[in-house]
């Protein structure tokens, strides 16, 4: 913090977490926007009267980065360097009593379903026209769609349904003239998001209702790519299969979190599916939709996992060479159904679980990538960076997955555009290529 801020409404709202709560923070942008507030996101200079933490309280790491976050802000509220401090989001949320009496500087903290209250707070009106618009703080050439709020599973580790409440799946007429409004500004890619992609149309349509939805954002004239991330394996709608299959601009790509390799441990996280049935349900995805990425994330530690479970799903690893894979170690979340029991698996223990299981993907990682050396790619140019512009093919989703590295020198690649790469090299996680004129 440098000086205070002398721009009259001047707001900088300061996101951490998913890009669930991007899309949150966005919609905050474009209400505020709509009542003539100067506002930025994520502001690299030190000159605003108010801000805005929407924060992230999904497991430990996530929630101190938080605290810490907040504490920053309350520092420089305290040397009167900001006027105003608000907070909001998920740690907000399932925190608030605690955090007003720990950090009573904070004007205001918010849960993640009460914008409009926070509007009114700032003097602002809730602009009800703006439903299905929203103004993105991502590269013009993306952005996220969250499909749904909330969630309905009774994971034992996740205390996602304490802070957002009950799945609630948002309409399809919203959700295309959303579609639209985005692609008028230059948006090619849509990610779809939500806690579980899979569970869409179920609360309103009485069925599960993402297939339909997917041909419906497919129709919509100058969406070039379709991504889906986060769906749950248990009860897969495998009619998103067909329409995957069939569309050009679906890309062949799936985020579809499983936790477990192990049967003990699937039914201790609550999961509702065994290792079989996933094993199956990954073969059949791969037959319906031949070349598709799957990424994966896991979970080492969870109260009752035992070395032999591990060595499972170490195993269960190897075998499915997923794609993409990520892995936290497990995080004891008070009020969720893990946190009964004992939290046995010492950090240390969790820590080298997580580190094997990732050697493990390196190698497969690095074999997978070595068979795209000499393939002709479609790729996304998302940056400039050093000498070298950055992009991704349709089997890669922004921030977590491999980037495409193009040589700078005798090239111009625009931003947001596409090019056919060669690839001509492969690391673990990256791929370098050659334009083809």
């Amino acid at each position: 913090m440098k000086t205070k801020g002398t721009i009259t409404n001047k707001v900088n709202i300061v996101t951490l977490g998913c890009s669930k709560n991007l899309v949150d923070s966005e919609n905050i942008y474009t209400q505020l926007k709509a009542n003539r507030f100067d506002v930025e996101h994520e502001s690299k200079k030190d000159d605003s009267q108010i801000v805005i933490v929407n924060t992230c309280g999904f497991i430990d790491n996530a929630k101190q980065e938080s605290i810490d976050t907040i504490l920053r802000y309350a520092d420089a509220k305290e040397q009167g360097l900001i006027d105003k401090l608000y907070v909001t989001g998920c740690l907000s949320a399932r925190y608030k009593d605690d955090l007003e009496k720990e950090i009573p500087i904070v004007d205001a903290f918010f849960g993640t379903n009460e914008l409009p209250r926070l509007l009114k707070t700032l003097k602002a009106d809730y602009k009800h026209e703006l439903v299905g618009e929203r103004l993105i703080t991502t590269p013009a050439h993306y952005a996220y769609l969250k499909i749904a709020e909330g969630c309905d599973r009774p994971c034992s580790f996740c205390a996602i349904p304490i802070m957002r409440g009950k799945h609630v799946s948002f309409p399809e007429e919203q959700l295309i003239t959303q579609t639209r409004n985005l692609v008028k500004g230059g948006t090619k890619e849509i990610i779809l998001i939500a806690q579980d992609l899979t569970y869409y149309g179920l609360d309103i349509y009485k069925k599960r209702g993402l297939a339909d939805l997917l041909r419906k954002i497919s129709d919509v004239e100058g969406v070039e790519w379709i991504r889906l991330q986060y769906a749950y394996p248990s009860g897969f709608p495998t009619d998103i299969l067909d329409v995957m299959a069939e569309r050009d601009n679906i890309c062949k790509y799936l985020d579809m979190p499983l936790q477990s390799g192990s049967d003990k441990v699937l039914k201790l996280m609550r999961r509702g599916i065994t290792r079989q049935k996933t094993e199956d349900l990954v073969a059949e995805i791969r037959s319906k939709v031949p070349g598709i990425s799957l990424r994966t994330t896991l979970i080492a530690g969870h109260p009752g996992e035992e070395e032999s479970d591990f060595d499972e799903t170490l195993d269960f690893v190897c075998r499915m060479r997923f794609d993409r894979l990520g892995v936290f170690t497990y995080s004891h979340e008070d009020q969720t159904h893990a946190y009964g029991m004992e939290d046995n698996v010492e950090p240390e223990e969790k820590q080298r679980r997580q580190d094997d299981i990732m050697l493990a993907q390196e190698e497969i990682s690095f074999e997978l990538n070595q068979l795209k050396v000499g393939q002709q790619l479609k790729v996304l140019i998302d940056k400039k960076e050093g000498d070298y512009f950055v992009g991704r093919t349709e089997f890669d989703s922004p921030e977590v997955d491999n980037e495409v590295l193009i040589e700078a020198k005798g090239n111009y690649l625009p931003i947001g555009h596409f090019a056919t790469v060669k690839i001509t090299e492969a690391t673990e996680f990256d791929l370098y290529g050659k334009v083809i004129q």
